[in-house]
């Protein structure tokens, strides 16, 4: 299949912006000749990384934290942005440790994912964490979070379960059902 040619970006503009986010216009010629302006998100160039622990008896280990986005505590995996000068192996350790209490010896990333390309650029690379050793760090949450232990033999109630409904969740936990069914 032919690589299409990327639209020319004719200009960029901020509409909003807040201390988390920062909304740009962006105007753009397609090959074709046709223009359009779309509204991102403008790029910050941090990216995310988001780990599935598990334990050596065969648990999951989530965290259930405050989700301003539901107005609820939601149960998902432990995540956060990778720190300048850091990889994102390097990032999901850190973030581990100050989120559940644990380390990883080992660190298998999964796939890079885009929450919603059309509108934002942040990646998260998604990480499967073995081998855990209990080593904690300081935060930044605002509450200590819940560490909850879920058999990944139940995986599929998981899938299923109210409160673990984030796309990127339960992408990492398929993900590593997968890798974890070839060992």
């Amino acid at each position: 299949m032919a690589k299409k040619q990327l639209p020319t970006i004719l200009d960029t503009r901020v509409e909003a912006k807040s201390n988390l986010f920062c909304i740009e216009s962006v105007d753009l010629r397609f090959s074709n000749g046709v223009e359009r302006t779309y509204e991102r998100m403008k790029p910050s160039g941090r990216h995310a990384v988001m780990m599935v622990p598990v334990t050596e008896q065969g648990d999951l280990l989530l965290v259930r934290e405050y989700a301003v986005g539901t107005e609820s505590y939601e149960l998902g995996f432990p995540k956060g942005l990778i720190d300048p000068g850091e990889t994102p192996l390097e990032a999901a350790n850190r973030e581990l440790k100050e989120e559940i209490g644990f380390g990883a010896k080992t660190l298998m990333p999964l796939k890079e994912i885009v929450l919603a390309p059309s509108y934002f650029s942040s990646k998260m690379t998604l990480i499967l964490a073995q081998d855990l050793y209990p080593e904690r760090l300081e935060g930044d949450e605002p509450e200590p979070l819940d560490v909850v232990r879920w058999p990944l033999a139940q995986a599929s109630e998981l899938l299923h379960h109210l409160d673990f409904s984030e796309a990127r969740c339960i992408t990492a936990l398929l993900l590593a059902q997968q890798f974890l069914a070839k060992e």
